[in-house]
């Protein structure tokens, strides 16, 4: 009996770093927090806003390389970001948007890499908008560090222009 216990205790301590091993390198190092689209109605922008929680402590040299499906059609929206160890949250902002529909799923997708480019986690989500696009105005409603009334919006109340925001969209 006491042999016998001796090699089961053996073969747990082989195992174990096995296990332990398998755990750490499990590719989870980020969990996605948040997302949301933010309607800026005062700068006439949208944009798509994802918050990553650290499950470890971010490495040196790590990057967030996020692509974002572009709802004007044509070739995806791609950001390069570097994260920074000892942040304890990662915020990822994409840039301005046009032609988003409400309702409609738009299609994300985050690479944690090293800085050679090494895959360490990837996340797929969907950003889907509560809101359309045309109900934002068609130009900042202000410019400058005064915030002064954007002029190319003179005489159009409603931020309206007569030629829109100059993007044609795909149909919806």
């Amino acid at each position: 009996m006491h042999e016998h216990m001796r090699k089961s205790w053996l073969a747990v301590l082989l195992i174990l770093p096995l296990a332990l091993g398998a755990c750490r390198d499990s590719g989870k190092l980020f969990e996605l927090s948040g997302r949301l689209m933010v309607f800026n109605y005062r700068e006439a922008k949208i944009t798509y806003v994802m918050t990553l929680d650290p499950i470890e402590p971010i490495g040196e040299g790590q990057v967030a390389v996020t692509t974002f499906e572009n709802p004007a059609g044509g070739a995806p929206l791609v950001i390069r970001q570097k994260l920074f160890p000892g942040h304890k949250k990662v915020t990822i902002e994409s840039p301005p948007l046009e032609c988003v529909v409400r309702d409609r799923s738009y299609k994300v997708g985050i690479r944690i890499e090293r800085q050679d480019g090494t895959l360490l986690q990837a996340i797929d989500t969907t950003m889907i908008s509560s809101q359309d696009q045309n109900m934002l105005p068609d130009r900042p409603l202000v410019v400058g560090p005064g915030y002064q009334p954007n002029p190319e919006l003179a005489g159009h109340a409603d931020g309206r222009l007569p030629g829109g925001r100059g993007v044609t969209c795909p149909a919806a």
